[in-house]
């Protein structure tokens, strides 16, 4: 079990964040910097769970988390980056900042956020766990923009293994779709259907405890995951029949965008 650490999650008040939250919570001694946008949401943790309301889609964001995190604790034991939003719709509209927002929360922040942990270790002994996606090796319609932010991470993280230094640890979580509030945001609104499989919020959040325990390079959740990944390798058809399933699931939303569209303007 995690004890007397010092531990910083961003997107903690909701999802798997707060999962995390929740466990790391019980450890005796633990004390933890909740970064979100709604801190009000932090409640009933006690003193030792620190809540700090702050948007992490900019940079002044994010070196607001940093000078809390100075001010809070001497050293960060551990950083949980866990901060990201979806969308999910047909990519085929002109609007630089909304491409822009949604690099900056998934990508350019997180990345932002191993050079600013770096520094705030100064040498000393940490650890960066990263939630990526199992969508950060496999693109999915409807999630073009959120695929890409991914696919972001998944090779950044890559390339700072055979560049980082002794004294940090990466551990780089690939969760499945996950039984949160993340897919209505990603929809507007309007009910989007999970990519199968679905697993809960609680079973990634323990997966990613067990992966820093055990000091993980990284993990994968979902059991199924891996075993399929490999047979869509080795029999393509089987990954053309997944990408057909959920083509089907993008056109169904789309009917009800739709109609939710039409009676709005009635």
């Amino acid at each position: 079990m995690i004890i007397g650490k010092n531990i910083v999650i961003t997107g903690g008040s909701s999802g798997i964040g707060k999962a995390i939250l929740e466990i790391l919570a019980k450890g005796e001694g633990n004390r933890i910097l909740v970064a979100c946008r709604s801190a009000a949401k932090i409640t009933g943790f006690g003193d030792n769970v620190i809540p700090f309301a702050c948007d992490l889609s900019s940079r002044e964001g994010a070196d607001a988390l940093f000078e809390a995190i100075d001010r809070t604790f001497d050293k960060a034991d551990i950083f949980i980056a866990n901060a990201g939003a979806p969308y999910y719709e047909v990519y085929d509209y002109v609007n630089w900042d909304r491409v822009e927002n949604i690099f900056n929360l998934n990508a350019i922040t997180p990345m932002y956020t191993y050079a600013k942990y770096l520094e705030h270790l100064h040498g000393r002994e940490g650890r960066l766990v990263y939630t990526i996606s199992a969508m950060g090796e496999m693109a999915l319609p409807g999630y073009a923009l959120y695929t890409s932010t991914k696919f972001a991470m998944k090779g950044f993280q890559q390339a700072i293994r055979m560049e980082m230094p002794r004294n940090l640890k990466l551990t780089c979580v690939y969760p499945v779709s996950t039984d949160t509030n993340f897919f209505n945001v990603g929809g507007n609104g309007v009910e989007v259907e999970r990519p199968f499989p679905v697993q809960s919020a609680e079973e990634v959040a323990q997966a990613t405890v067990r992966a820093i325990e055990k000091n993980k390079k990284q993990v994968y959740p979902c059991p199924i995951y891996l075993p399929s990944k490999a047979l869509m390798t080795v029999f393509p058809p089987a990954r053309s029949i997944y990408w057909a399933i959920e083509k089907g699931r993008l056109r169904r939303f789309l009917k009800r965008k739709e109609k939710a569209e039409k009676q709005a303007a009635e």
